[in-house]
């Protein structure tokens, strides 16, 4: 009995350390991906230039192979922990109990923003990885007009707004799976968690606001 039950816990911790370590890359990704984002700031033949280099090497398959497998490994060890701990309480609590986590409004909707983060992300990869090719030359290279193309979708207010909920979505998301990885992996200190919760609240402010700036921008652009 106590062998089961020691193996049970192990592997609800293992789980819990593997879904903030791909968490973490995940959140590594999201920078990575605003920052290469922010250069349609900077103009069309920038932006255009950078998603040229980025996506005309083999080795850019390799790449989304593996963001693909950290992405769904992710989706699938939240979706098996939120079942087992539902299998495990079958019967909700009268009053919420708070945990040792803190219960706040991100942390108890983390598995629904995180549907809307994925079913985000299917309709992202439809619209603009595989929507409209436009053709462009800069510098004498001829490659795919992706500013045309994403300035031309956000021209749909509807669209925009959309693009704009589900960044709040992942904003909300992330203030509490940062600092929450973290703590799976065994880091929780009386003087130091409260400071890394601060940061995950300025990141997934960051993330929020930088991603949300895009569609308003590539709006404005097409008005004009």
């Amino acid at each position: 009995m106590l062998s089961q039950f020691l193996k049970v816990m192990t592997s609800s911790i293992m789980k819990k350390q593997l879904m903030g370590v791909t968490g973490l890359l995940l959140c590594g990704f999201l920078i990575t991906h605003l920052l290469g984002n922010f250069l349609i700031f900077v103009g069309p033949d920038a932006f255009n230039l950078y998603a040229y280099k980025l996506t005309s090497t083999p080795l850019i398959y390799v790449a989304e192979a593996v963001l693909l497998a950290i992405f769904l490994t992710h989706m699938g060890l939240a979706a098996r922990l939120t079942i087992e701990n539902k299998m495990a309480r079958p019967v909700g609590y009268y009053m919420t109990q708070a945990t040792g986590r803190g219960l706040t409004f991100a942390s108890s909707t983390m598995p629904w923003t995180g549907i809307g983060i994925g079913v985000f992300v299917v309709l992202h990869i439809l619209h603009f990885k595989f929507g409209a090719h436009y053709d462009v030359v800069v510098d004498g290279v001829e490659m795919r007009d992706l500013y045309k193309l994403v300035v031309e979708e956000f021209q749909s207010k509807a669209f925009t707004f959309g693009y704009i909920v589900a960044m709040a979505f992942v904003g909300v998301h992330v203030s509490h799976g940062f600092w929450s990885a973290f703590q799976s992996l065994g880091f929780n200190h009386p003087k130091y968690t409260p400071i890394l919760k601060v940061a995950s609240l300025v990141y997934a402010l960051a993330v929020f606001g930088g991603f949300a700036s895009l569609p308003i921008y590539c709006f404005l652009q097409g008005v004009q």
